[in-house]
């Protein structure tokens, strides 16, 4: 499977990530909100983000979310590598939107064009989010997500914090629209 590919939406174009994307994807990411309740809830720091972008780049898979009227970058997310720990699955994460466009189906649409993609390569799509991420736990139930009873534990903002994991079944994509 393509990690990087240009998937085209209604109002969304995902693209892959360049480093030129620096100074637009950091002056979305710089609103301490977007971060509020994430278990990264220092990432809108400089430095802190800068590592978020240069790990982008040694993982891979990376894509900058554009919005089609203004040209302008809007979030980012991720395809991870194949799951080792679970085969037939891949994870797609490390997702933020700016505040402008929280609440009217631009996730669930750049969701939905990484979801097409990675289910036609894998049976299973997962999402690791904070356990007290409320926003992104309910972001997720809203597209379809179908919490696991899988869980993972990784280093965020200075403390261990618990990850709950959603998943997506290739089957339950085809089963109907996300919502947004």
């Amino acid at each position: 499977m393509d990690r990087q590919p240009v998937l085209e939406g209604d109002r969304l174009t995902l693209r892959p990530l360049v480093r030129e994307d620096w100074d637009a994807l950091y002056a979305v990411a710089s609103d301490p909100q977007i971060w509020a309740k994430h278990p990264s809830h220092d990432r809108w720091q400089e430095p802190v983000f800068r590592q978020f972008f240069a790990d982008a780049f040694t993982r891979g898979g990376a894509l900058a979310i554009i919005d089609k009227a203004s040209g302008e970058i809007i979030g980012s997310s991720q395809f991870d590598k194949p799951e080792i720990e679970g085969p037939g699955q891949i994870e797609i994460g490390w997702s933020f939107l700016a505040r402008a466009y929280w609440g009217k189906g631009y996730n669930a649409e750049f969701k939905r064009l990484m979801l097409a993609h990675a289910l036609a390569h894998y049976p299973v799509a997962i999402f690791q989010v904070g356990e007290d991420n409320v926003i992104s736990r309910r972001a997720m139930e809203n597209i379809g997500g179908v919490l696991t009873d899988r869980t993972r534990t990784f280093e965020r903002g200075g403390a261990m914090v618990r990850h709950v994991i959603y998943e997506i079944t290739r089957e339950g994509f085809a089963g109907g629209p996300l919502s947004g």
